[in-house]
């Protein structure tokens, strides 16, 4: 009798480490606190204003009862075609970000031939894509009605005619994603204006996945910028995508899954 209770009492208090180990949370508390006490924020961004995103994403994220982040380019033929469809993704809680008007990039850098001369950040000024920045944050605002806004920086492309545009920009915006990597390696120093993303691109879901669960362990966040999903360019795969959704929706009390904007404001009401 006496081992069957010691049996009983190991499985009851594995069970619960085992269930964090498979969802990825496997360290201890590491002092930062989520809305609901989650290991980690995960945010879930596309870039471009692709169908993809519209066709593919959005009834994906709908399925689970997630809500991603949709930096989208006023210019682009998706955007423009189908502006009661973005009109209505927001109506639904997704969230409108600002991605330039043009989809500024530096014309410069390698691979690069697709720049147009007008929409080259190499031959603008600062005040120039400022100024362009600022008109895309009105045309959302006509779309959605809401003035609190993120921005993703156009092919993480920091610079505006040689000079670093991202300082002039900041009054507009509560956040700023730019490159540089998937999780952020800690939350006390983490800059709102300089937050990390990855670009993935022919991921599989368990791929997509492991990065939730890096950010789970280091108790941070993670954040995925999207481009195609099951087609369009920078693409992954609609079943990689629908993984990781999954995922993400079948461990709620590891994961908060939110939009980018919202995702800031708690972050800098904790940083005041």
């Amino acid at each position: 009798m006496k081992h069957t209770v010691r049996f009983f009492l190991l499985v009851t208090a594995l069970v619960p480490w085992a269930a964090c180990l498979q969802a990825g949370q496997v360290n201890d508390d590491t002092g930062y606190q989520w809305p609901g006490g989650q290991r980690a924020a995960i945010s879930l961004a596309y870039d471009d204003a692709l169908n993809t995103q519209l066709d593919v994403a959005i009834p994906q994220l709908d399925r689970h009862g997630l809500k991603g982040s949709f930096y989208v380019v006023p210019a682009s033929a998706a955007m423009r075609d189908r502006i009661g469809d973005w009109r209505a993704a927001a109506a639904n809680g997704h969230e409108l970000g600002n991605h330039t008007l043009f989809h500024a990039c530096r014309g410069s850098l390698p691979n690069r031939e697709w720049v147009s001369e007008w929409s080259d950040l190499d031959t603008m000024s600062v005040e120039e894509i400022t100024a362009r920045v600022e008109l895309a944050n009105t045309f959302l605002e006509a779309v959605d009605g809401l003035k609190q806004r993120t921005f993703t920086a156009t092919c993480f492309d920091q610079t505006a005619g040689g000079k670093v545009y991202l300082d002039a920009i900041e009054p507009m915006f509560i956040g700023i994603k730019i490159g540089g990597g998937a999780v952020v390696p800690d939350m006390a120093t983490l800059d709102p204006y300089r937050v990390p993303v990855t670009g993935p691109v022919d991921m599989s879901g368990e791929e997509l996945i492991a990065i939730a669960r890096q950010a789970a362990e280091q108790g941070t966040m993670a954040n995925y910028t999207f481009h195609g999903i099951g087609g369009d360019h920078l693409s992954v795969s609609a079943q990689a995508h629908d993984e990781l959704l999954a995922h993400l929706a079948a461990n709620p009390d590891v994961y908060w899954v939110s939009t980018f904007v919202d995702i800031m404001t708690w972050v800098t009401r904790d940083q005041e």
